[in-house]
């Protein structure tokens, strides 16, 4: 994990652990914070300490509605529900060994498909 000391000595100071994600992320709530009126112009602090590089997708679906104060239950006290035809969330890919790349693409041996004769070269003469 890396994050600079301020981060570090708030969350020492005000933070409260409240689960890890299986990305290995950390996610706490402000220590003491009481629940508020519906409408009210202060919420809890909810933040995110990721496990490596800080890229937002990392952050699952389920943390995320609860970071964005979506849902009010972390989402380890409450089991998400999950439909048969969702994915496992995978963070963004692009930009690494992973990413997908379409057939033709120079990572990929770089053959393009053959066309239906309407492309012609252009050559420098």
């Amino acid at each position: 994990m890396f994050f600079d000391f301020g981060t570090w000595f708030f969350t020492r100071r005000k933070g409260e652990e409240v689960g890890r994600d299986e990305f290995g992320n950390i996610y706490y709530r402000e220590r003491g914070a009481k629940k508020l009126d519906v409408g009210s112009l202060r919420r809890e602090r909810r933040w995110v300490i990721y496990n490596g590089k800080a890229e937002a997708s990392k952050v699952p679906p389920d943390w995320h509605a609860w970071l964005h104060h979506t849902i009010d239950q972390a989402p380890t006290h409450t089991a998400p529900s999950r439909k048969p035809w969702e994915k496992e969330h995978l963070p963004n890919l692009t930009g690494t060994d992973l990413a997908y790349r379409p057939p033709g693409h120079t990572l990929k041996g770089g053959q393009r498909a053959a066309t239906g004769g309407d492309y012609e070269a252009w050559k420098p003469e």
